[in-house]
């Protein structure tokens, strides 16, 4: 006998017993017309759980009775195909009802598995995003602990500068119609000084935070907490690599915009023309593009350098495999982030520095006008604690994001949440969630 339901999906197998294209077993002949139901004999009454008569023929002689087509037996309505459930739902007019076709009861993948701030799976940008604020709100007293140590020993160091040995004096030159050519070149290398120095010191303050908030992102990925004492010894070995990775990066990029605008800057003064300003132009803009395409191919070899252990050669032979298909999504988020970071530290900074300038005496007008000249101490302080405050929300969102394009970029090419999976201690992670954008 058969007990295979007649709603079979397609493409499967007949059932034993069954004729390859019968869509259900057979009916016997003589079946009443649904239009004109037939008397119903009184059924005896059965024990319960039986559903099959006592008496059956002995194996092998039962054969199913011959289907005789007639003017009782009636046409299928239209489209009451396979692929259409019977009315009142798959189990007929008294079956469970209430679903649809033989796929509609599918729910999709499974969920991807979330030990900490990101699902484990490739991201979208809204979840990069949101794993780096998730970060920075979760793990609030080691990151901002992280951010505002940092921002404070780098802000005191370049205030102290600034007010003691760094001379803004003759930057007045540059707004003097009537200053001479040494004047201009004095105030213009006075000012790439300070600048280059400020530059330095908040480039060691960032490395700094990068290599501690790499430490703590990758932790908060696994749901797992982290100290300042632990990120700081975890990075510890890797923060000198760090360091020389940023200044080659910067190299490079000076390198390029420099071989760039040399061809114009030698014509302007050989010749004088405008043909070697053009140029200067010309190659300054190829410089650039070639520059940020060079860095943004290179921008994951911070977390690679950090998190993998790698030296700087082959954390940017790595950072460049990772992006390679992927330049203008990694560009886009980067990008993205960046603005996001300093339009917030903007909102909080300008304030600062208006109530800086209204502190300090001169006022909001006097500073507007005042290109040079010695800044006060009460500027400097006052100025200086935005700056940091700007720095506390900077640090985690731009660290976050790296760290985390990096992991989304592992898990894409790599399968690197099967390994996380295993790390965080879940058990029959699979890869069948739905994919971010």
């Amino acid at each position: 006998m058969n007990d295979t339901p007649g709603w079979a999906s397609p493409g499967s197998a007949p059932s034993e017993g069954q004729e390859p294209g019968a869509s259900g077993p057979a009916e016997p002949a003589g079946r009443p017309n649904p239009e004109q139901p037939a008397e119903q004999p009184e059924r005896a009454p059965q024990e319960p759980g039986v559903k099959w008569s006592k008496e059956q023929p002995q194996a092998g002689q039962w054969s199913a009775p011959t289907v005789r087509p007639g003017p009782t037996d009636p046409a299928p309505p239209p489209g009451q195909g396979w692929g259409a459930p019977p009315p009142g739902g798959h189990g007929g007019p008294g079956g469970s009802g209430g679903r649809g076709a033989w796929g509609g009861g599918w729910g999709g993948p499974p969920p991807a598995a979330k030990p900490g701030v990101i699902p484990l799976r490739p991201l979208g940008v809204g979840e990069i995003l949101d794993g780096a604020v998730s970060t920075m709100r979760t793990h609030w007293r080691t990151v901002l602990g992280i951010s505002l140590a940092v921002a404070v020993l780098t802000e005191i160091v370049v205030v102290l500068l600034q007010g003691l040995v760094l001379d803004n004096s003759s930057t007045e030159a540059l707004n003097d119609p009537s200053a001479t050519l040494g004047e201009l070149t004095d105030a213009m290398g006075d000012a790439l000084l300070n600048s280059g120095v400020v530059f330095l010191i908040t480039l060691v303050g960032t490395v700094a935070a990068t290599a501690l908030l790499t430490t703590v992102t990758s932790r908060a990925v696994l749901g797992k907490s982290v100290t300042i004492g632990e990120a700081w010894r975890d990075a510890r070995p890797q923060i000198v690599k760090l360091f020389g990775l940023i200044c080659l990066l910067l190299l490079i990029t000076a390198g390029i915009v420099t071989v760039g605008a040399l061809p114009g800057f030698l014509v302007t003064l050989a010749a004088g023309s405008e043909v070697g300003v053009g140029l200067t132009v010309l190659g300054l803009v190829g410089a650039g593009v070639l520059a940020l395409w060079l860095m943004i191919r290179f921008s994951l070899a911070s977390p690679t350098l950090m998190l993998e252990k790698q030296g700087i050669v082959k954390a940017m032979s790595r950072s460049a495999k990772l992006v390679r298909g992927s330049w203008w999504r990694v560009f886009g988020i980067q990008l993205l982030a960046t603005i996001i970071a300093n339009v917030v530290a903007s909102i909080i900074v300008i304030p600062f520095t208006f109530l800086a300038a209204t502190l300090s005496g001169d006022g909001v007008s006097g500073f507007l006008n005042t290109a040079g000249g010695d800044i006060g101490w009460t500027f400097l302080i006052v100025s200086g604690i935005g700056s940091v405050i700007g720095a506390m929300i900077t640090f985690p969102i731009t660290a976050g994001v790296t760290v985390l394009l990096y992991i989304d970029q592992r898990i894409r090419r790599e399968a690197l949440d099967l390994e996380l999976a295993r790390a965080a201690g879940i058990q029959d992670h699979g890869t069948g969630a739905t994919p971010g954008s």
